[in-house]
């Protein structure tokens, strides 16, 4: 091996590099009767037959997160929050849209660790009325403090035409190939600074 393929590796390494790429598709509602496991298994469905990446669903729901520094609360989750979070090279947020926004749950779970987001890029796959969009604006400019870098391509889903009766997911063919564009830019942005952390 030569000089310059021992300081910036070879085409294989790099290759064999790409192939350890792990995505997390986290649920970023806890409320009971949430569609968003609805979302994130159709999520993962379509992303499991690109092959392209290990995609795993985390449910903030499986993890015992109180409200950051709430006095006396039970925090029991937060050790194995932090290890699956590190673990991941990208996210694919499923995000609702409460009240023009995020869930608390969501911003808890974000809030609660910093190192574990940095330098990881991020897709979004938001609902609501209005497509979750403002909820998805402002996920954006928190995953920007984390130093998370999230792509353009953003698919939107109507409660109107995705959902039946509000609670039944059905989404229209076309929010499939949104999907995949979202996809392709975060494995891509994945990939890229993957090189830097």
């Amino acid at each position: 091996m030569g000089f310059l393929d021992r300081l910036f590796g070879t085409k294989k390494e790099e290759e064999q590099t790409m192939t350890k790429l792990n995505i997390g598709i986290i649920l970023g509602s806890t409320r009971e009767g949430r569609v968003s496991p609805q979302v994130g298994a159709w999520v993962k469905e379509i992303a499991d037959k690109r092959g392209d990446a290990n995609y795993t669903i985390i449910d903030l729901a499986d993890y015992k997160l109180p409200i950051l520094g709430e006095a006396g609360g039970d925090a029991s989750g937060a050790k194995a929050w932090s290890e699956i979070i590190a673990e991941q090279d990208g996210f694919v947020f499923i995000v609702q849209e409460y009240n023009h926004s995020i869930t608390a749950a969501l911003k808890n779970g974000l809030d609660y660790l910093r190192d574990e987001w940095n330098n990881k890029a991020a897709g979004i796959v938001s609902y609501g009325s209005v497509g979750g969009a403002r909820a998805a604006e402002h996920l954006r400019g928190i995953l920007g403090e984390l130093s998370v870098a999230d792509v353009r391509v953003h698919p939107a889903l109507s409660l109107f035409t995705d959902f039946e009766n509000g609670t039944d997911f059905k989404p229209k063919a076309v929010q499939e190939e949104s999907v995949n564009q979202m996809l392709d830019q975060l494995n891509t942005w994945s990939k890229a600074l993957f090189t830097i952390r």
